[in-house]
């Protein structure tokens, strides 16, 4: 009987098996008949092959901006603008203005727009375009109008002997600049189909102000090839110039496209001009910094007569082996012709004198230049592979699509021992693998053309190629390639972002006769030992920390004795405020600054404090810092200074809760960040899910993301703004003891472990990556993956943002958004807030100038100056994350971002550092990963570990002789505590 039973049972078993297998079969292969059910946006590429047999009509329509149709903003008409003759029309930075335009005859036009940049923020304007109530194609989205920079002035020379640049300053002028892919995918100007009759044209306001003198339809005239122009030139009767040898250094370009293309200093070469192998000269322009396209520098050329000349270009492309980078060669503001519209700089560790010519002949190609002062423009272009870099982002996005679709099955631990059948799951899916591989090899080929050789550049896309065959042609073989796929999507993402760029630096440019020599370009074995040697005694005596004065003309009292001010950041940020030192705190206060730059900043200053050597002011400490050094009686209560109050409104109160402790507060933070919810628009979409607001959107969207084997980025660190949600802190007033063994924290607790014991979310995890494949479609982490997102994922662009942090609702059904924050990184502390700090030594000599230096250095232009210089010099990808909220306004961020991040600000609640709190994020590690690691119970975990908590908390108080229980604080001591904060608020009855 029970073996009859037994085979009964194994029947009815492998018939539920079978059913199951075959729902799911059917589920999935329903799902395989579709990669993704998203759409994008359709790409330019596949706009102008749906207008690829229209007409292009001869046409040149003047638009004045003036003759609008409509508008949402509070434009004004301006009469003789900025040196325009005529009215023009100012524009905000949002908003749109619309135009009517009567168009005699269909077809494809090219767009201009001639504007002024009005004074904002420093960045690119930025217009969206939209043709008769809708967007033609993606790149419309970001359609870019370039500033205007150059030098504030003259190099200046610091007391060691070194250069020191000047400041990058806008220098606004009238540009007409069609519209064109910024990212340098199409080298000619976007062409837009216009309907015969009224056309309704906008430009709606995405980034920054400007003035608008004219929109102009048009059609784009290609440079014509050289041999045409040279029979241009002897019909003209333009003649070569004799006897004639003019030389531009490079560091004295007049204007450029971006404040980050300063000159820079190489020490390296003994063949720049001007050379020194032992101070700074700054001697080229250009470099890593130049090196995405759009960019440009711009030069003046004087010759004595008009005429033909050649032109010869010293230059070295020294960062991508095997690589060339691409340049185009304006005259005037004009291609001369087709040749020089892209200008190869093959790859050399060396500099080399490269004289324009035909490749082939080897003869140097003549220019028409007219007498006195000619512009010479070169502009970052990608040449023959923009086409190719342009697929190869299309298809990255399309191969995380399929990534995602895999692993919507496999997970992303696939067992090795399971057959998943593939081929019958998503059938769609497996035929795309292959026509990706075919993709790739063709990318390969076009690639080698293009460049002419085999190399590091094609080396990746043919990896590509192979795992895709390999995982087409054994689809078995997937799951257990899974790894190595979504690792080479990285890669592909970091080659596609390094290929883009297109690095070369310049130490001069000559203009020649035709029958003058070029100089020569590389160094002479005796010019290179000579180098080396003077290298190598210039190493034994020159300081590479020290940070030079500058020789001002302001007079300083013999008594003043200098602030000693430590910094403990990078160089680059050392130098910047030095800079900034010597310009403005300088010539206000007349109260002169040694500034050091200090690495490791906390362990050196405890040293010097006890040795009393220690600096004035400290710029850089870490947020555990103030309060572990003001105990110790290291540093000077700030809240001493009557003006305090008054310089504490430039920032959020949350901003010095972690460097404050009764009525003392030890520090200012220069820099406060804060977390924001990351999303992906596309992967949302695709799988019918809505922007979470609260938490419980998050928990009822898990399931869904599970299904799909995608998960949310949130880390143990989110225990604080959930306990600050549901209105409690960590600690007890003053911080005698925690609220950990309160009721509200032990349910937050079990909330948040829930989350990785039933939902399986990672403890750790790399954000960026995750987000960019999809995986992990929402992540809540610091405001700083804006910036690497923005820089380093171009296939995402339009496709991701961000927004509030997720809620919990009241009991009156408000949403309180709250969240914790300090930038310790423990898994108590919020990541990225609060620091660092600037705090004033109790050995200053002089407190009433150290705080003076303190004011000026927190202060709205001080911060919006450095933010700027560090941008310009670091990139979008540094963005300062200033502390001063009016400064922060006037960061690079749009309307729309900046909306978003000041709302989220006004949330933010400051994280308490008090005595032996350390401990308590220690501890806290280690209940938290006792119950999720080790599946111990919740509630007696966190109060075993409470306990350990307040214990050492008792000690550390007992140490520095403060009250060890409720009972023995102060009336005065609760209040100051609560104080502290703006959403959350004492109870009723405050129990002592």
């Amino acid at each position: 009987m029970n073996g009859k039973m037994a085979k009964l049972y194994c029947v009815i078993l492998i018939g539920i098996l079978l059913i199951s297998s075959g729902v799911v079969l059917a589920q999935a292969n329903d799902e395989g008949l579709e990669i993704t059910a998203y759409v994008r946006e359709i790409s330019y590429g596949d706009y102008l092959a749906n207008y690829q047999d229209k007409a292009r009509p001869e046409l040149n329509l003047i638009v004045p901006a003036i003759n609008y149709s409509s508008t949402d903003m509070n434009v004004e008409i301006v009469s003789n603008f900025e040196g325009y003759v005529g009215d023009v029309l100012l524009t905000e930075e949002s908003g749109y203005v619309e135009w009517e335009i009567e168009i005699e005859e269909a077809g494809l036009y090219n767009f201009a727009l001639k504007y002024f940049p009005i004074e904002g923020r420093g960045v690119a304007i930025e217009r969206e375009l939209s043709i008769n109530g809708a967007r033609p194609f993606a790149g419309t989205t970001y359609l870019r109008f370039p500033r205007i920079w150059g030098d504030e002035g003259p190099f200046r020379v610091d007391s060691l002997g070194n250069e020191v640049r000047p400041r990058q300053v806008e220098k606004p002028d009238w540009q007409e600049v069609p519209f064109t892919d910024y990212l340098g995918y199409y080298s000619e100007p976007y062409l837009f189909y216009l309907e015969e009759g009224v056309n309704k044209i906008r430009l709606t306001s995405r980034m920054e102000p400007m003035a608008i003198a004219y929109l102009r339809i048009y059609q784009h005239q290609s440079p014509v090839s050289y041999d045409e122009l040279a029979a241009e030139y002897d019909k003209l009767g333009y003649k070569e110039t004799k006897g004639v040898f003019v030389k531009v250094q490079g560091e004295e370009a007049v204007v450029r496209s971006d404040s980050t293309l300063f000159a820079i200093a190489d020490h390296g070469d003994p063949t720049v001009e001007p050379y020194s192998a032992t101070v700074t000269r700054l001697n080229t322009i250009g470099g890593y910094r130049w090196a995405q396209a759009g960019q440009t520098i711009t030069w003046h050329i004087d010759v004595p007569e008009e005429g033909l000349y050649k032109i010869g270009i010293k230059a070295k492309q020294d960062q991508k082996i095997g690589a060339q980078s691409m340049r185009r060669l304006y005259i005037n503001n004009q291609v001369p012709f087709a040749e020089v519209d892209a200008i190869p700089f093959q790859y050399s560790s060396y500099y080399n004198v490269n004289v324009l010519g035909d490749p082939t002949t080897e003869e140097p190609y003549l220019f028409y230049l007219q007498k006195g002062t000619n512009e010479l423009k070169l502009e970052v272009v990608l040449g023959e592979t923009a086409q190719i870099l342009n697929e190869v982002e299309e298809r990255l996005y399309e191969l995380n699509t399929i990534y995602r679709r895999i692993l919507m099955i496999t997970s992303n631990t696939p067992d090795p021992m399971r057959s998943y059948e593939l081929d019958k799951r998503i059938p769609a899916v497996i035929e795309y693998i292959g026509e990706q591989a075919k993709g790739f090899e063709d990318l390969v080929d076009q690639m080698v053309a293009a460049t002419g050789s085999i190399g590091e550049h094609t080396e990746l896309l043919s990896r590509q190629a192979r795992l895709l065959n390999r995982m087409y042609s054994d689809h078995e073989e997937i799951p257990g390639l899974l790894k190595e796929f979504g690792d080479s999507l990285g890669a592909l993402g970091t080659w596609l972002i390094n290929t883009r760029e297109q690095p070369l630096q310049i130490d001069y440019i000559v203009v020649a006769s035709p029958e003058q020599s070029m100089p020569r370009g590389t160094p002479t074995f005796w010019q290179s030992l000579k180098h080396e040697i003077s290298s190598l005694f210039a190493s034994f005596t020159r300081d590479y920390d020290s940070i030079g004065d500058m020789e001002t003309n302001i007079e300083i009292a013999g008594d003043v004795e200098p602030l000693t001010v430590w910094i403990g950041s990078g160089r680059d940020q050392a130098q910047i405020l030095k800079q900034m030192i010597d310009d403005t705190f300088l010539p206000e206060h007349g109260i002169p600054v040694k500034l050091q730059l200090v690495p490791d900043l906390s362990q050196l200053l405890i040293r010097a404090l006890i040795a009393g050597t220690g600096p004035d002011v400290a710029i850089g400490l870490q947020v555990g810092d103030p309060v572990n050094f003001g105990l110790r009686g290291a540093l000077y209560n700030l809240a001493e200074f009557d003006d305090f109050d008054e310089v504490m409104q430039r920032f959020m109160p949350s901003s010095i809760v972690p460097f404050s402790y009764r009525e003392n507060v030890w520090a200012i933070a220069a820099q406060q960040s804060f977390p924001v919810m990351f999303y992906r628009i596309d992967v949302l979409t695709e799988l019918g899910l809505d922007i979470p607001k609260t938490w419980d959107d998050i928990y009822r969207m898990l399931p869904t993301l599970q299904k799909h084997e995608m998960t949310v980025g949130i880390g143990p660190d989110m225990f604080q703004t959930m306990l600050y949600q549901r209105g409690q802190l960590m600690y007890k007033p003053d911080g005698v003891e925690t609220n950990l063994d309160s009721e509200v924290a032990i349910q937050t607790f079990k909330e948040l472990t829930d989350l990785f014991t039933l939902y399986d979310l990672l403890i750790t995890f790399n954000a960026e990556n995750r987000f960019k494949v999809g995986e992990m479609p929402i992540v809540i982490t610091d405001i700083g993956l804006y910036n690497r997102l923005s820089v380093f994922a171009p296939e995402l662009r339009g496709e991701w943002g961000f927004d509030l942090v997720p809620g919990t609702v009241q009991p009156d059904g408000t949403i309180s958004h709250v969240v914790a924050s300090s930038p310790s990184g423990t898994a108590v502390n919020q990541v990225g807030v609060g620091g660092p700090a600037t705090a004033i030594m109790s050995t200053a000599k002089n407190k009433e100038h150290a705080w003076e230096f303190i004011k000026w250095w927190t202060s709205t232009e001080t911060q919006v100056r450095f933010g700027r210089e560090l941008e310009s010099l670091m990139g979008a990808a540094a963005r300062y994350p200033t502390s001063n909220v009016e400064a922060f306004k006037q960061l690079p961020w749009s309307l729309e971002e900046r909306t978003k991040l000041l709302k989220q600000w006004e949330w933010i609640e400051g994280t308490l550092e008090v005595p032996g709190g350390y401990y308590t994020s220690r501890m806290f590690d280690w209940a938290f990963r006792s119950v999720v690691v080790e599946l111990k119970p919740v509630r007696e975990t966190l109060m075993k570990y409470n306990t350990d908590i307040n214990y050492e908390l008792m000690l550390k108080r007992r140490e520095f002789g403060l009250e060890t229980s409720m009972d023995e604080i102060s009336e005065e001591h609760i209040e100051q505590f609560w104080s502290r904060f703006t959403h959350i608020k004492p109870p009723q009855a405050d129990n002592k």
